[in-house]
């Protein structure tokens, strides 16, 4: 493949007017949902060749390799993409936690009755994962 030949798994993708499309991370043997982030073809190749995950930040306009800065990597075990090719699913291995928050997911908030509910606890102190003090 030459640089200006996209494989074939970056033409099945469906990407939006960003050039970003939905990743949703999970862990491959429980099933639990971790994150969810978005990637551009540069960030899907590079996990494709790599096996570590990398996402595009929006805020950041740039790459973003899980883990660089807190060492909570995704080590990718299988990438799927959707029946519209408009969103993929990263099946993971988890290192540590996947929410910046020191949870093992970003999906802790439950609405129950109008309520919101914090139903899981962080398990790493965010100031120590990214060395803040």
């Amino acid at each position: 493949m030459t640089e200006n030949t996209p494989s074939p798994a970056l033409s099945a993708i469906s990407f939006n007017a960003d050039g970003l499309v939905a990743a949703i991370a999970q862990q491959h043997d429980t099933g639990e949902v971790l994150m969810m982030a978005w990637m551009n073809a540069q960030a899907v190749e590079e996990t494709l060749r790599t096996g570590q995950v990398c996402y595009f930040s929006r805020s950041r306009q740039k790459l973003w390799r899980k883990g660089e800065t807190s060492g909570q990597r995704q080590s990718l075990v299988e990438m799927r993409i959707d029946c519209d090719g408009d969103a993929l699913l990263l099946l993971v291995d988890q290192d540590g936690v996947a929410c910046h928050t020191g949870r093992r997911s970003c999906f802790y908030t439950a609405m129950r009755d109008g309520e919101l509910i914090e139903i899981i606890t962080p398990l790493v102190d965010p100031n120590i994962l990214y060395n803040r003090t």
